[in-house]
């Protein structure tokens, strides 16, 4: 009798035993976790994953299993997180257990172990803390990155009215003073609009993120091996090479010309940081850490602001009567003898409440980047083990019920108070909340009103003729079309009596 037969049963009923052994372990160690859809074996919940499913599928999914709920991918578990008060206990009142981040391979091949925004640990703290303190000595939130950006909505000013009025898609001319503000903090230049240079860098960072919220990205993080197929890795990292090669060139410049003595920009105070600290072993600050974090600002604050500025010109073109009330606010406010500063705010706390409830019916990121818990963490009742996935669904918080009295609806008042004054809402999570907040947030905020409050001065968007005016429904279903493609009208402002 052949041993061959008997030999292959015997490793067949061992596979089988560690893979059941296996599996039980795992069902213990996920046994606390929220309750949600069943998982089809070893595929887990295809349909609910991925950032294009959200929106169309977690409201029905929390009404089912409740605020927290658990889909899988593949084998692995996803807890996702529903409504203000949820996401706000997990990301403010437990944020050092929420503040990890899940391993991305896409993510790790293209930034190569440094994007702080997707890494974990004591590299993760020094370069976003880095970050931020240079972008804070630079200007940024203060009167100097005030002043360039009033000098940029004065460029801006300008090309629009070169237009005449006359329909146009405004996507590239905010592209381009967005990035104009954005590059001379990262990389101390200023460009003409028209410059190929800056045409190239709206063009390519825009790949760039739209390439990122792909379901071809959430398949390849699934399965790394789609990488290794040369035409889909160009699809995945689409734009990433170009926006590579053309910040390596202002590295190697700003190397040539460094004075450490007087930093010009991040560049240069990125550059003193790597020659203090080149005697240390495994340090932080290298040019691959240098070249990948200009690159995540740079695409971030560019793609991500002027998208939004523009979707604000889309959405008040919708309500002419609360673009009035805004322009009224401002010549009042103004005289029309200078463009709003920063310090108009206060003064200004309904046009201040109309940039903030266009950012909240925008809802840019539906779902914050992921999370994942730092340990073992009870929250809620529940036990989810350390390494989980976490999706903070902010949309839910945009949207939630409790928090906004109709959150289906476009209305400034969510954002003012009994008299009319402006009134901060912590429900406001457009740049998310806790550890992971945006680091760009001030500057972006800064941006948003000022460049806003400039162009309504001078400017009245309408839709052209013939278009069918949109309500806030139709608004917030087209909202990715609408930042990309609609054309507006900017008919230039009389000078008020």
């Amino acid at each position: 009798m052949s041993i061959l037969p008997v030999l292959s049963v015997a490793v067949s009923f061992l596979l089988t035993l560690l893979f059941l052994l296996s599996f039980w372990r795992k069902q213990k160690k996920y046994q606390f976790l929220p309750p949600g859809p069943a998982p089809i074996p070893l595929l887990g919940n295809p349909k609910y994953i991925g950032i294009h499913a959200a929106s169309k599928y977690f409201p029905e999914l929390s009404k089912k299993y409740g605020p927290i709920f658990t889909i899988w991918k593949l084998t692995d578990p996803v807890v996702v997180l529903c409504g203000y008060d949820v996401v706000k206990d997990a990301l403010l009142n437990h944020g050092e257990e929420f503040s990890g981040r899940p391993h991305s391979e896409v993510m790790n091949k293209f930034a190569e172990g440094y994007s702080f925004p997707n890494i974990d640990g004591e590299r993760w703290r020094q370069l976003r803390r880095f970050t931020i303190a240079s972008l804070r000595n630079f200007g940024m939130g203060k009167k100097a990155m005030e002043k360039r950006v009033l000098e940029e909505s004065g460029n801006l000013i300008q090309a629009m009215s070169e237009i005449g009025g006359k329909p146009f898609n405004p996507i590239m001319l905010l592209g381009g003073a967005v990035g104009n503000i954005t590059s001379y903090a990262m990389l101390g230049e200023h460009f003409d609009y028209q410059d190929p240079k800056l045409q190239e860098l709206i063009i390519t960072t825009r790949k760039v993120v739209m390439n990122s919220h792909s379901p071809l990205h959430e398949l390849a993080n699934t399965f790394p091996v789609l990488m290794n197929v040369p035409i889909l890795k160009q699809r995945i990292f689409k734009g990433c090479p170009e926006l590579k090669s053309f910040v390596r060139k202002y590295i190697e410049q700003h190397k040539q010309t460094l004075n450490p003595a007087s930093p010009r920009d991040f560049i240069d105070y990125f550059l003193v940081k790597i020659k203090e600290e080149e005697h240390l072993t495994g340090g932080h600050f290298c040019d691959t850490s240098l070249l990948i974090t200009v690159m995540t600002m740079l695409a971030a604050g560019m793609e991500t602001t002027s998208s939004t500025l523009n979707f604000c010109l889309v959405a008040i073109s919708c309500f002419p009567e609360v673009q009035v009330k805004v322009q009224q606010e401002i010549d009042e406010v103004t005289q029309s003898l200078r463009p709003p500063g920063i310090m108009d705010r206060a003064q200004m706390p309904y046009t201040n409440a109309v940039v903030h409830e266009i950012q909240r019916i925008l809802d840019l990121a539906p779902i914050a980047h992921y999370h994942a818990v730092t340990a073992d963490t009870h929250f809620q009742g529940y036990t989810i083990p350390k390494g989980t996935t976490v999706i903070p669904f902010i949309s839910s918080v945009l949207s939630d019920p409790f928090q906004w009295e109709t959150p289906q609806e476009f209305n400034p008042g969510h954002f003012l108070d009994d008299k009319g004054q402006f009134r901060t809402k912590p429900a406001f999570m457009a740049f998310s909340a806790g550890k992971r907040i945006c680091a760009g947030e001030n500057l972006a905020r800064m941006e948003l009103f000022l460049l806003f409050c400039a162009l309504l001065q001078k400017f009245t968007f309408t839709q052209p003729p013939g278009t069918e005016r949109q309500d806030c429904k139709t608004l917030k279903l087209n909202k990715i079309k609408n930042s990309y493609f609609s054309e507006l009208c900017a008919v230039p402002r009389s000078p008020p009596s």
